[in-house]
């Protein structure tokens, strides 16, 4: 899949593409040009104390280090381009996706894994393409083009590079693997800290009343001592690699100097070699080190493009039918809502739904009761076609729910959940979600809900920008009740939308609730049993089955709901 995008990308800047290669290739041979111009300077003229074009060639030397330094600077805008540009084609690509996949998925995936495979993974993605891939390959350029550099010096300068070569990357391995654990245990820690911090933040009020102080300080000071020790070996590697750069370094150059003395019996090499040589043997350990990290990150980001292919390969919807809102509902009276022999599991062989059966006539109130867990709330993903059901069929008007298209569905479904979704954006957009609707009929809908005095208040009204302490939590609901019924749904689910709410703020929500139900059909949850009088028909879902359907006072009568309707009474 990531390697499809890249292709794609590729194909699309092809002249980008081929301008970075050719830069990268230009800069790496410009940056062994210094050690042969200083051979030349060195043997041609310092060492024959001649100065006759010295001034040309030294003029030659910076000449081909601005080359470098400008070479370096397009090297890296071109690498940020193109990397942005890929990166850019990914989250595209994935944003697309995450509007096809089965709503299944959100259901079996965490939100917290989803957000990570659109940040940490495409992060990990995008530094292998802006700068990973590239700097490797100019990593490795660079050291062959030393390795060929000293070969044409002499042979044994060669052989003496790549045994150098070898060392020094398995050393450096071996410590960026050590102080890489030693960081990652440092962040943890760090982690452990800053979330210490944030709970004796939020529990003051607790901490106080149980006398919990030399508990948390115990806590912290432990974490703090953690801490200490991991960045203590963080500090210790960090201070050992240079020394040990700096000594493999002497060593090397000994050596090469030692050659050309010519003390081991081979042939001596000149001056300007040896100074050439310094210079290449020098510069050999950056690139070394760089390419060691490279192929740390480049794991993380192999794991990142992992990732995001699986994301990528998930199931899509099924493509839906195509209908129009009148040809699921032609008229508002003749409304059927059918739950036929309906079952429904997560995973295989864990039931939550086991073979419903529930009509709802056009303008009926509906109301599900029942325990946590048994079952409700999916019974609401099934009738909005979120969820296809295990067996059987839930309809409308005889169509299948599961195949209304989406760009439809908002027009028959007004769906209210327990709390208030927020967007960023004004409060009009949080009731519109982007669509267009006339101002008369928006002002309609607020006065139905009770908010016409809030939003007066706000400092640019319905362009006020959204902030949570605009509106109460009553207010949060009712705005979320705006939100349901502003494209003038026929049919209403309610989910338990009073369940945190006080008597008061509750009495609020329900007169506009009432206002809001005229003419439409009401399928709801409720837990409290008060809250039911209005229902015309209840039905109680007990293990994901129905267990009684009726009336309030039919179903009410069953004797697990005596004891339970004292208790209401005596809150009450």
């Amino acid at each position: 899949m990531i390697g499809q995008i890249a292709w794609k990308v590729i194909k699309k800047n092809f002249l980008l593409f081929f301008i970075l290669l050719v830069v990268i290739g230009v800069f790496v041979l410009a940056s062994l040009l210094p050690a042969q111009l200083q051979k030349i300077i060195v043997d041609q003229y310092i060492n024959q104390q001649s100065v006759n074009g010295l001034l040309v060639w030294a003029i030659w030397y910076l000449v081909v280090l601005m080359l470098i330094g400008g070479l370096d600077v397009l090297r890296q805008i071109l690498i940020v381009k193109f990397g942005a540009t890929m990166t850019r084609s990914i989250r595209y690509k994935m944003a697309t996706k995450l509007a096809t996949l089965k709503t299944r998925y959100f259901s079996e995936n965490a939100p917290g894994s989803i957000t990570s495979r659109f940040t940490s993974d495409v992060d990990a993605i995008d530094h292998m393409f802006s700068d990973g891939l590239a700097s490797m390959l100019i990593d490795v350029l660079k050291i062959v083009g030393i390795v060929i550099s000293m070969f044409l010096f002499s042979m044994m300068l060669g052989v003496l590079t790549i045994v150098a070569i070898v060392i020094i990357f398995v050393l450096t391995r071996l410590i960026q693997r050590v102080m890489l654990k030693a960081h990652l245990k440092n962040r943890r820690m760090i982690g452990k800290v800053n979330n210490h911090l944030g709970e004796t933040y939020t529990n003051q009020r607790m901490i106080k009343i149980f006398h919990a102080e030399d508990y948390m300080e115990s806590r912290y000071d432990q974490y703090l001592d953690e801490n200490f020790k991991a960045v203590e070996k963080v500090n210790f590697f960090d201070s050992v690699y240079p020394p040990l750069v700096v000594l493999m370094r002497g060593i090397l150059i000994t050596i090469v100097a030692i050659t050309a003395a010519g003390l081991w019996g081979l042939s001596a090499i000149s001056v300007g070699i040896l100074a050439a040589s310094i210079e290449l043997l020098s510069s050999l350990f950056s690139p070394i080190e760089s390419l060691g990290m490279e192929l740390q990150n480049l794991q993380q980001s192999l794991a990142g493009i992992k990732r995001v292919n699986e994301f990528l390969s998930s199931p899509d919807e099924a493509p839906k039918k195509k209908y129009s809102v009148t040809d699921i509902i032609p008229n508002r009276a003749h409304i059927q809502l059918k739950f036929d022999h309906v079952s429904f599991a997560y995973e295989q062989d864990v039931t939550v739904i086991d073979d419903i059966d529930i009509n709802v006539e056009s303008r009926e109130k509906a109301t599900l009761i029942g325990r946590t867990g048994v079952g409700k709330t999916t019974l609401f993903k099934l009738v909005m076609g979120l969820l296809k059901p295990t067996n059987g069929t839930i309809t409308l008007n005889g169509i299948d729910v599961y195949e209304i298209p989406d760009d439809i569905k908002y027009q028959i479904f007004g769906y209210v959940d327990q709390s208030f979704s927020a967007i960023s954006g004004s409060v009009l957009e949080q009731m519109t979600l982007g669509h267009i609707y006339p101002e008369e009929h928006i002002n309609q809908v607020i006065e139905a809900v009770g908010l016409t005095s809030t939003i007066q208040a706000l400092p640019k009204g319905l362009q006020t920008t959204y902030a949570e302490a605009f509106f109460s939590q009553g207010e949060q609901q009712l705005l979320s009740i705006a939100r349901a019924i502003i494209s003038n749904p026929p049919i209403l689910l309610l989910d338990e939308i009073t369940a945190s709410l006080d008597s008061l703020t509750e009495a609020r929500v329900n007169q506009a609730l009432m206002r809001a139900s005229l003419s439409r059909t009401i399928l709801s949850i409720s837990h409290r049993l008060a809250s039911i009088d209005a229902a015309d028909k209840v039905i109680y879902i007990e293990n994901g089955r129905v267990r009684k359907q009726g009336t309030r006072t039919e179903v009410l009568a069953l004797p697990e709901f005596q004891k339970e309707l004292e208790l209401e009474k005596l809150w009450r």
